[in-house]
């Protein structure tokens, strides 16, 4: 779900009421976590944030984070532990093992197949299937991802261990995981992560114990410490800055957009003598080109006036209508060439810069720019379809939102699949036209609804 970058939708400081609200939810959610163990989990005086984002399928999610790390996320109104909350509660799921290459693989998005589990000696945990677990590695029991079961134990075990064995929301490393600055030891004074560690565990900063032969474990950190409490981490330099504004994204630039036309079964026999078949894609010119031909080649422009067509049993049956096929013997050019193209099935090509066509099916849906009401009859302007033309509705959303001094939501949008809908304060349809047709260059017959922006008023 975080394996690729998400947009945030705001992000706001917990309320006294909600933070109630998320430790009784962590409890119902939670059961074998005590009461001390919520507490110190969902902190009362430690401030919590609340950002509500959407992830890159559209998924809307809300993540708390405390102390600047994610510890929970919700979707569709469950909740779920980070990974980084199971470091402090490796026991609060059912947490199941495979091999360290495994992670690569979960990271980019990949779910768990059931022949990469490694068994333990004292069997699999029991879960049923939609049941949340834990991903941990071999060798180490920190889990490494967040998943739901896919099956029951016992329908893996009957399987053989073969197929899908966990969905996974989130993994170690993915976008939710905050960035850090990572300390190469070599280049410190310590050299050695022992001597480091050491180190840290004489000024009492964290404690660190020989969990199993030969490898030692942090297994405590005091976070309010002076020592890490203090700790700044620098500005970027100037340099570093500069390169971060060289590797912004380019200007948009609009998609060239091209109707083309695909043979139905019923038009084949018109269109077979040039080559083509059913499901074949022309352009319009072709189409022209097409007709032109099989007229001529089959003698059917009439010898008395040049402008008329005489139509034989294939143009009847590709263009006339069954009430017209015993009434209309000859039709002009003109019309001759529109019932054709009007016959054909529609479809479209997209090219945007830089990149090779796409032929799609179909008409391409126009951007959509609506008015609605809402509480107090408040009038907001909501757009859809932005990207089917590369444009990124959170981007758009930022840019109005600043623009029209409004506020701007992005939310799924209703009846359209993985599709998201811009929602702006109040009537801002002149707002949107400028951005669109002046900036973005975008065709207005690729945008319906701007006429409904607010008239000028009269002068007096």
């Amino acid at each position: 779900m975080f394996a690729k970058a998400f947009r945030v939708k705001s992000n706001t400081a917990i309320k006294g009421s909600d933070r109630r609200k998320l430790r009784a939810d962590v409890t119902a959610a939670f059961p074998t976590l005590g009461t001390d163990q919520v507490t110190e989990l969902v902190p009362g005086k430690e401030e919590i944030n609340i950002v509500k984002l959407y992830a890159h399928r559209g998924d809307a999610v809300t993540v708390y984070v405390s102390g600047g790390n994610p510890i929970l996320f919700e979707l569709e109104k469950n909740l779920y532990p980070t990974v980084y909350t199971l470091w402090s509660y490796p026991d609060l799921l059912p947490t199941f093992t495979t091999w360290p290459l495994v992670l690569e693989k979960l990271v980019g998005g990949a779910d768990l197949m059931l022949p990469g589990l490694v068994v333990p000696p004292a069997g699999l945990p029991q879960v049923q299937k939609g049941d949340l677990c834990a991903i941990a590695l071999v060798g180490n029991r920190a889990p490494v991802a967040v998943g739901v079961a896919a099956m029951s134990t016992s329908e893996m075990l009957t399987s053989g261990l073969k197929g899908r064995g966990f969905s996974v929301l989130h993994t170690y490393q993915d976008h939710l995981c905050p960035e850090g600055r990572q300390l190469d030891i070599k280049k410190s004074s310590y050299k050695k992560l022992s001597k480091f560690l050491q180190h840290m565990q004489q000024e009492q900063i964290i404690q660190v114990k020989e969990l199993s032969k030969g490898v030692e474990s942090i297994v405590a950190v005091d976070w309010k410490h002076l020592r890490i409490t203090s700790f700044v981490i620098p500005e970027p330099s100037p340099t570093s800055q500069t390169i971060q504004e060289g590797s912004r994204e380019q200007p948009y630039h609009p998609p060239d957009i091209k109707p083309l036309y695909c043979v139905p079964a019923s038009m084949t026999l018109l269109f077979q003598e040039s080559g083509h078949k059913k499901g074949s894609v022309l352009e319009g010119s072709e189409v022209r080109t097409i007709i032109i031909n099989y007229a001529k080649k089959n003698d059917l422009v009439d010898a008395d006036n040049k402008h008329l067509v005489k139509l034989d049993p294939v143009l009847c049956d590709s263009i006339l209508e069954k009430s017209e096929q015993h009434t209309v013997m000859k039709l002009p050019w003109d019309s001759l060439l529109t019932r054709c193209l009007e016959k054909l099935q529609p479809a479209y090509q997209v090219t945007f810069p830089g990149q090779e066509p796409v032929v799609k099916k179909g008409k391409i849906c126009p951007i959509d720019v609506t008015l609605a009401q809402r509480a107090s009859n408040k009038k907001v302007t909501l757009v859809r379809n932005l990207e089917a033309y590369g444009l990124d509705p959170c981007a758009v959303a930022a840019i109005l939102q600043q623009r029209c001094q409004a506020s701007t939501t992005v939310t799924p949008a209703p009846g359209a699949k993985d599709g998201l809908q811009v929602q702006i304060q109040g009537n801002q349809v002149h707002h949107l036209g400028r951005l669109l047709v002046e900036e973005y260059q975008l065709p207005r017959k690729h945008i319906q609804g701007l006429e409904k922006a607010p008239k000028p008023g009269k002068k007096k």
